[in-house]
């Protein structure tokens, strides 16, 4: 069964063919820049060449945040939708542009040595100061 998402205005949908793992929480402090929340929400494109472009691959716009970073969003309403590898297809995906159940949950906090100050983590997963090892 496939997963479909896409982005606030619908101009860009995508298909990932397979599954997802390793669905983590981000509390660095890009993540709640680019989601302008507490957190950031992604899972792992289990094998890249299960995902592909349904619908405006030309209007992802590609922000290199650090030197191995690359958040792909919708240049027209800014959807947040992962990191993008070199090929241009989506590794990361952020879990809340997925349309239904994406059929895994959060399993730890990543990066809460920067989390907002203003949220209390509660969720009783596990908590890394960084990357989970």
């Amino acid at each position: 069964m496939a997963i479909h998402g896409g982005c606030l205005c619908d101009g860009i949908r995508y298909e990932i063919a397979g599954t997802l793992e390793t669905a983590l929480n981000c509390h660095c402090t890009m993540c709640q820049r680019a989601h302008g929340s507490a957190f950031a929400t992604f899972a792992l494109v289990r094998n890249p060449g299960d995902f592909s472009w349904v619908k405006g691959a030309d209007l992802v716009n590609v922000y290199h945040s650090s030197e191995e970073g690359r958040r792909g969003f919708c240049r027209v309403c800014g959807s947040q939708l992962g990191s993008v590898g070199e090929d241009g297809k989506l590794r990361w995906l952020t879990l809340g542009t997925i349309a239904g159940d994406p059929g895994l949950r959060p399993t730890a906090n990543m990066y809460v040595a920067f989390k907002a100050p203003w949220f209390d983590i509660a969720d009783g997963l596990p908590q890394f100061a960084e990357t989970p090892q």
